[in-house]
């Protein structure tokens, strides 16, 4: 991309302002019922999930989880 913009002063028509139709980053998130629990995993296990999760650029925690 060695051609370079050129911005000159055109002519701006008429402006229509529109309403913000997004949700809100917060109404995206999905929401599950979710139990907190203690799980004992073999070494063997543990290296598994690090190797998948370092295979697919995922956190270990969200492999495990899913």
């Amino acid at each position: 991309m060695s051609k370079r913009i050129k911005y000159t002063d055109g002519e701006i028509w008429e402006v229509k302002i529109v309403k913000d139709f997004l949700p809100h980053p917060r109404e995206l998130l999905l929401k599950d019922d979710s139990v907190k629990v203690t799980v004992s995993l073999s070494k063997e296990s543990v290296e598994f999930f690090k190797s998948e999760a370092a295979t697919a650029h995922v956190p270990l925690l969200s492999i495990i989880r899913k």
